[in-house]
């Protein structure tokens, strides 16, 4: 969509337009937006050149159809070393919830009694630009203690005493994703380093000085999609110059890195050595993880065909490998291993519903807890106290348990790759499912929100990616369909498609029904879905509909 030009700082080569933003001039200053664009000038070539590094890497496994661990870094495995010892902010991590950086969600977050809260410009945030801005904002806000929400129903929100509040953990968006409202010498600026810069540049002073009184302060990140140990270098020599560029102190920043591709699941070793002054932990993203693996293995044949996404656990083979690793590195290297996210949303109406959800929650986290995990995600308040107990049982007073090695049992590429022992079928329900929620989570995301409620689960980009990552594996592969004995054919998608539409339009009204994005989003979901060419991202072609 065509922009309005918007605050203009005046900072040579750096061009800013977009939608006028309340408030965008507290957080776009020229000092703000001339570090960012240092950062821009100094990083954005070595950028460009690990994006091309992914697709030759992705030409390679699609060309011998496996992947294994590194030879040019064996000895970096091999060798003896940790990373620094966590802060105390980030020392008990035994819960953590995630969520976008609206205002009420801040409120909602930081008095969750969670112990650190994942402030997401990432997956959880529909990147327009007044999302990108408002969510610095609401920060700046938190930490100077003046942030509250009222709701259209006359509810107050506000934040609690200090001393319970969750530590701020940001999730700046991944590499691949550019900034097009903001360019620098005509280049549209990395969504990643003017998420980071802007957050870095206004608060890691603030964070600092609270830091006598407040032990829960400081500036925290969780890095998203990293593929490679060489992304994680590059982050690591921006968080080195943005430190030296301010005057805080080397190894302030602390940074958590998702394994959310099976690419860095090789390389968890090595991701943390080249963090090692700045490392925090890892942090097994399960959902990405799966579209990673369709993604990268989507014509390597049938035993990497991915079953209905409902149906893959972690205790399937393939996952327990994956986290078994995960644990086991971290804890070699001194470092935290985070588990994964708990998405269920608490109905207000359907006990039912409730108590069998809870059942799965309880199950997931205690296994979490008794695998070796130091923590986990929840994505919803009412979460909290369930997983807290499932840490707590086996914590007790201890803030992780880094001496546990976890499991025993070697993980081999072989079994990090076991896609088929999996189980599970592929199923026409399975395929209702994706059409179902691709399409409702894709209007939402064209509408702004980057979480959304959807059949009591919140769902996030990753979902998304996953449904239709796995309707093109199986278009592409022609899959039978278990229960029906159909073969998927892009044909049946775009008649579920049609026919979930219909039945949209009888759910919400013919009014609502219009005032939505719903022929956009369905057109968008048969492009990333059935296109010959996979697209990398969903966000990508997406971005273009956003203000």
């Amino acid at each position: 969509m065509a922009a309005d030009q918007g605050p203009s700082p005046v900072v040579p080569g750096v061009v800013v337009a977009g939608p006028p933003v309340a408030r965008a001039e507290e957080v776009l200053t020229p000092a703000a937006v001339a570090f960012v664009a240092g950062l821009h000038r100094a990083f954005e070539a070595r950028r460009q050149e690990l994006l091309a590094a992914r697709g030759a890497r992705r030409a390679e496994i699609a060309r011998t159809g496996t992947l294994d661990f590194l030879p040019e870094t064996a000895g970096v495995r091999a060798a003896d070393w940790q990373v620094a010892p966590a802060p105390p902010a980030l020392t008990d991590r035994r819960v953590e919830i995630t969520g976008p950086t609206d205002r009420k969600m801040v409120v909602n977050a930081l008095n969750s009694g969670a112990k650190v809260w994942l402030a997401d410009f990432e997956d959880a945030t529909a990147p327009t630009w007044e999302n990108v801005l408002t969510g610095q904002v609401n920060l700046i806000d938190a930490f100077e203690g003046r942030i509250d929400f009222t709701d259209a129903r006359g509810k107050a929100y506000a934040l609690g005493p200090a001393a319970g509040l969750a530590t701020v953990v940001v999730r700046p968006r991944g590499w691949h994703l550019d900034e097009r409202h903001l360019t620098v010498d005509g280049t549209p600026v990395a969504g990643a380093l003017l998420d980071f810069g802007l957050y870095f540049f206004h608060n890691a002073a603030r964070l600092l000085a609270r830091g006598a009184q407040d032990p829960n302060s400081g500036p925290y990140f969780y890095l998203p999609k990293t593929e490679s140990h060489l992304e994680a270098r590059l982050w690591n020599e921006v968080f080195t110059r943005a430190q030296a560029e301010l005057g805080v102190p080397h190894g302030t920043i602390r940074a958590t890195v998702l394994i959310e591709t099976v690419t860095a699941a090789f390389e968890m070793d090595e991701i943390l050595y080249e963090l090692r002054e700045h490392a925090a932990g890892l942090n097994a993203g399960r959902w990405d993880y799966l579209f990673s693996i369709v993604k990268n293995f989507r014509d390597a044949g049938g035993h990497y065909v991915l079953p209905d996404r409902n149906t893959v656990t972690m205790a399937s083979p393939f996952m327990a490998a994956y986290t078994r690793l995960l644990v086991r590195t971290c804890h070699r290297r001194g470092a935290h291993a985070i588990g994964g996210m708990a998405a269920f949303i608490p109905s207000r109406t359907d006990p039912e519903v409730n108590a069998a959800a809870l059942v799965k929650v309880r199950a997931d986290k205690e296994r979490e807890a008794g695998g070796g995990f130091d923590g986990s995600w929840v994505a919803h308040p009412d979460l909290v106290p369930v997983a807290r107990e499932c840490f707590d049982a086996v914590l007790g007073d201890r803030p992780h348990q880094k001496e546990n090695p976890g499991p025993d049992g070697e993980v081999t590429a072989a079994r990090l790759l076991d896609v088929a022992g999996a189980g599970g079928s592929c199923t026409r329900a399975g395929l209702h499912n994706a059409v179902q929620v691709g399409l409702r989570y894709i209007e939402a995301w064209l509408r702004g929100l980057g979480a959304v409620a959807i059949f009591h689960m919140m769902e996030d980009a990753a979902t998304a990616e996953i449904s239709r990552s796995q309707i093109w594996q199986w278009v592409h592969n022609g899959v039978v369909l278990a229960d029906t004995g159909e073969k998927t054919t892009a044909e049946l998608v775009r008649r579920l498609v049609a026919e979930e539409l219909a039945a949209l339009r009888t759910e919400f009204g013919e009014q609502a029904y219009a005032t939505g994005r719903w022929t956009e989003a369905a057109v968008l979901f048969e492009q990333v879905a059935l296109a010959e060419e996979f697209p990398d991202f969903l966000t990508l072609p997406a971005l273009a509909l956003l203000d």
